[in-house]
């Protein structure tokens, strides 16, 4: 399908080509003022007259033929239906909360996230409930929703923005791309610079040519851990440190406490919401070969890839350090 910038594209170059030949005509023969002169000049106006509308009505009719998720209205008019925590939070951060209808599970950050209907969680998106909302635009996470789901709502006809992180720094560029897509970029860019200038001074800091020991757990039946490629050990290595199990091929190994001791680690780094008090009972009995301090960061946060993680890293960071 021809895109409706190109066909005003050609339209207009048609036009002008058109304009062009009926001056050359009327400078080639010289026409003198007569009948024949006013039929020729009523004929030409007659035709230009009708390419006109024949134009007004292509572009009119392909303008219709765009499909509807490519159409953007504007922001007040913007519909939008987040499908993953730190997704709703962008929208939030861009100012755009007033026009979020709906959004996934855990999307509990700002407050006013919680009382918004849900279409996802960890099974799936419920695609019937997305469609009764008529979103402009869906804000979709590759690696938390299901591939063939975003590519379900691409193929209704749903404007889709498919959001990758692998990396702390695609959280800045990602939050400008929306940004561009949803008529807010000046707030974007003016976030994503201050949030690039947080984790930049905490590298600066913190950043060391031997990596500090550290043993980071999300629960402890069963205690896992991470291994180099996961999140939290990128986390880490903004504040000079690494996970004990760097060497581990998976990236949330399941180990002993055992295997934990025998590493000798740093820091201890609990990724939990529980009291410091029922965490540290737990390492107690293995305080005879255990000198590390425990550390505690926000798993709602550390886990997302949300604007507030540049705080929380900086809390992480003076942690460990």
């Amino acid at each position: 399908m021809t895109s409706l910038k190109l066909r005003i594209q050609r339209a207009s170059l048609f036009s002008w080509l058109f304009s062009r030949l009926f001056s050359h005509l009327l400078s080639r023969f010289a026409c003198r003022p007569s009948a024949f002169c006013g039929l020729f000049l009523a004929k030409g106006l007659i035709g230009c007259a009708i390419f006109s509308f024949l134009l007004v009505a292509n572009v009119t009719v392909a303008a219709s033929l765009l499909p509807q998720g490519q159409q953007a209205p504007n922001r007040d008019r913007l519909r939008i239906v987040s499908l993953a925590p730190h997704l709703t939070e962008w929208a939030y951060s861009l100012g755009l909360g007033p026009n979020l209808v709906a959004v996934s599970d855990y999307s509990d950050y700002p407050e006013a996230a919680k009382a918004l209907p849900r279409v996802a969680d960890y099974q799936g998106v419920d695609m019937a409930a997305i469609l009764a909302f008529k979103p402009d635009l869906v804000l979709a996470w590759k690696g938390g929703n299901k591939p063939q789901d975003i590519q379900k709502l691409s193929s209704l006809g749903l404007n889709v923005f498919d959001s990758a992180i692998t990396q702390i720094d695609d959280i800045p560029s990602e939050l400008i791309r929306l940004g561009t897509l949803t008529h807010t970029s000046l707030k974007a860019k003016t976030l994503a610079e201050a949030f690039n200038e947080k984790i930049a001074a905490l590298k600066n800091a913190y950043s060391k040519e031997t990596p500090k020991n550290v043993f980071y757990y999300s629960w402890s039946t069963p205690l896992t851990t991470v291994g180099p490629k996961a999140w939290p050990n990128k986390l880490l290595n903004v504040c000079g440190a690494q996970t004990a199990f760097y060497d581990s091929p998976i990236d949330y190994p399941q180990v002993s406490v055992s295997q934990v001791l025998i590493r000798q680690v740093d820091v201890i780094i609990a990724a939990s919401n529980e009291s410091k008090a029922s965490l540290s009972s737990f390492w107690e009995p293995h305080s005879d070969f255990l000198d590390a301090e425990i550390v505690t960061v926000n798993p709602d946060i550390t886990s997302r890839f949300s604007l507030r993680l540049a705080d929380e890293l900086k809390r992480l960071c003076s942690g460990i350090n």
